[in-house]
């Protein structure tokens, strides 16, 4: 087998290329490792709609399996309904098949612990300590693990959406919305037009037939959105929605045809959810100011975390948070699961709508303005990553010892914040890359920040050897 690159492990699971850096030994192996450490007890097994899902999913069977697992599968879910599934029958834990918004070569394996919840920080030491030594607790011959099904996720996930204690259906059927749900052909595909039918929406479906062959890219960045933005316009609908792959994540389109970023899904729910109650607010280092502005209006803290789900969701633990997420349109609702939930915000999207009466372009405009650039530069390696931003880090200590006006944060990477703008860059956890997100007054300015820096990047990594 060609093998060019090893296989990402981060704080959002395993990812990998399938035929290159992902193969089923890595699966095997680690699903074994998980099985251990949950003691050979109940573990809940879903998957994404990609093509080699079925392939991964034999592999973490036989690991789960070896290590005397019984094994709950809930078959092709978005990844938010897997880990409600775990929570609700009382799993020791879960593997979730999926590599999210990553391209549709790559899968990969994630993982929660007891109920559904995400890994802590000690929990994934142990894991991987588990995994690194061979560590494995395996089964004898008449201790094997065992299969059970389970069908009726999607429509547990749907009971306990319509439950919220935000969501007022009577108000949001009134209003007859017309929404086009673009699920890009993955996890999302079933459950979220069954959704926005319950909530009585008329419903344009796109890209909603769950077969693994993503006919736009599985990240629903604006510049992948051409299709939904045409479809809203021409059919004068209200609002149009957009999944990743596993569904965690939901990006709008305003009823004009303009895509907006992940950013805005936030801060929506954020000013929703605090205009009924009032609590803290958590989110990564790297989403925009608007959340800011937002808490301070509502007299409430703003707690920021590194980049990755497993981080806020700890964070929204400590605090309590009414509310949290990430700037990629990722929103955890407590009241369902502390997890990101694309299907979720769809309802509290279409509430926050429903209660203005107005447009989705009248709520951009309400909101607080500021420009942000999201761009990413390729690195041959994880490794090279971490070198790269090491030396970057080293050159902006240098400015500020000389009397730079920034100010520099290392919560995630290098964050170089000003009084009106802010720059970041920190070694991807799910790709070999480098991301680089600004955010100034206006396009230009923060197209300018993440030029700077990708120049001194580019200018680093010559003088890295690899």
């Amino acid at each position: 087998m060609r093998k060019t690159e090893k296989p990402i492990i981060s704080v959002s699971g395993i990812r990998g290329e399938i035929g290159t850096s992902l193969d089923v030994r890595v699966i095997t192996q680690f699903a074994m490792a998980f099985g251990t450490f949950v003691g050979g007890k109940t573990v809940v097994v879903g998957r994404d709609s990609r093509t080699s899902s079925p392939m991964l999913r034999h592999a973490v069977l036989s690991g789960l399996f070896a290590t005397g697992c019984h094994v709950i599968d809930v078959g092709l879910c978005p990844t938010p309904t897997i880990l409600l599934m775990a929570k609700a029958l009382r799993a020791h834990g879960s593997i979730t098949i999926t590599a999210s918004h990553n391209p549709v070569a790559w899968n990969g394996i994630e993982f929660a612990a007891a109920s559904g919840n995400l890994l802590t920080q000690t929990e994934r030491d142990e894991l991987g300590r588990i995994y690194e030594t061979e560590d494995f607790s395996l089964a004898p011959w008449d201790a094997q693990g065992t299969l059970e099904t389970h069908e009726a996720a999607a429509a547990y996930h749907l009971e306990q959406i319509l439950g919220s204690p935000w969501l007022e259906i009577d108000l949001i059927k009134s209003t007859r919305l017309k929404v086009v749900i673009d699920a890009g052909n993955g996890a999302g595909s079933v459950i979220s037009p069954l959704l926005l039918r319950e909530l009585g929406c008329e419903v344009i479906e796109l890209n909603c037939v769950a077969d693994g062959h993503f006919r736009r890219s599985a990240e629903p960045t604006p510049e992948a959105l051409d299709e939904l933005c045409q479809i809203v316009s021409a059919s004068e609908a209200d609002i149009g929605f957009a999944h990743d792959g596993d569904a965690d994540r939901l990006v709008l389109v305003t009823e004009r045809g303009v895509p907006l970023n992940g950013e805005w899904t936030l801060a929506f729910v954020v000013d929703l959810i605090l205009g009924k109650t009032k609590g803290d607010v958590v989110a990564t280092v790297s989403t925009s100011r608007m959340l800011d502005d937002i808490t301070a209006n509502h007299g409430v803290t703003l707690h920021r975390t590194k980049v990755g789900v497993g981080w806020v969701v700890e964070k929204m633990h400590e605090v309590n948070a009414v509310i949290g997420g990430e700037g990629t349109g990722g929103v955890i609702y407590p009241n369902v699961h502390h997890t990101t939930d694309g299907i979720t915000s769809i309802a509290a999207i279409i509430e926050y709508l429903a209660e203005s009466g107005g447009t989705v372009t009248q709520l951009v405009e309400n909101m607080p303005q500021y420009q942000m650039r999201r761009k990413k530069l390729e690195i041959p390696s994880q490794e090279v990553a971490t070198r790269l931003v090491d030396a970057a880090l080293a050159v902006y200590e240098k400015e500020q010892n000389a009397g730079t006006a920034s100010i520099l944060d290392l919560t995630d990477g290098v964050k170089r914040v000003w009084d009106d703008r802010w720059v970041n860059i920190r070694k991807s956890g799910t790709e070999p890359v480098i991301r680089i997100f600004s955010e100034a007054p206006t396009s230009e300015e923060a197209e300018q920040l993440c030029y700077e820096t990708i120049e001194t990047l580019t200018t680093l990594m010559k003088q890295i050897s690899y």
